[in-house]
This record gives C-alpha cells, sequence and structure tokens, in this order.
C-alpha cells in the first residue's frame, strides 16, 4: 500500500495529495496519508463523502492520523467486501 506523508502540512496540501493519489487508483486499491494535522480527517471525510470510497481513521499515537483511503466501484453498491 502506497503510503502519503503529510507531516507538517496544513490544509489544504493533505487534501491535494489525497485527491492526486486517489486519482492513480485502481477501484480496490488503498493507500494510507500519515498527517500531524488534526483537520486533515474532517478534511478528507467531508470532499471524499459523496465519491465512491471507503475511509479509516487509525490514530496511533495522540496526535499522528492514519487515514486509510480505499477506491470503490461506482456501480457496485455492494462494496462491502472491501470495507472489512
Amino acid at each position: 500500500m502506497k503510503k502519503v506523508n503529510c507531516f507538517g502540512d496544513f490544509c489544504p496540501i493533505p487534501l491535494l495529495k489525497a485527491r492526486k493519489s486517489f486519482d492513480q487508483l485502481a477501484i480496490g486499491e488503498s493507500f494510507m496519508l500519515v498527517s500531524d494535522h488534526s483537520c486533515t480527517v474532517n478534511s478528507l471525510q467531508e470532499y471524499f463523502l459523496d465519491r465512491p470510497c471507503a475511509i479509516s481513521v487509525y490514530e496511533p499515537l495522540n496526535g499522528v492520523f492514519e487515514i486509510t483511503l480505499t477506491k470503490l466501484d461506482p456501480l457496485n453498491t455492494t462494496n462491502v467486501g472491501l470495507l472489512d
């Protein structure tokens, strides 16, 4: 899985990096964006809300966020297997 390092990046840089990485994914592929900026989680969730993707957020250390985005098939409403 590709990792996108956004340590020290402030909005909108993490969102721009996430958009670029997401556009390069094939259906079913994922990438992880790592950030130390708490607003990144909200901005990604808001931006990708209406897009065919699954987002999971993990905070391994206080203030460090690992956000995994998986591209889903927009024509398949049963993408459940990709979310597990």
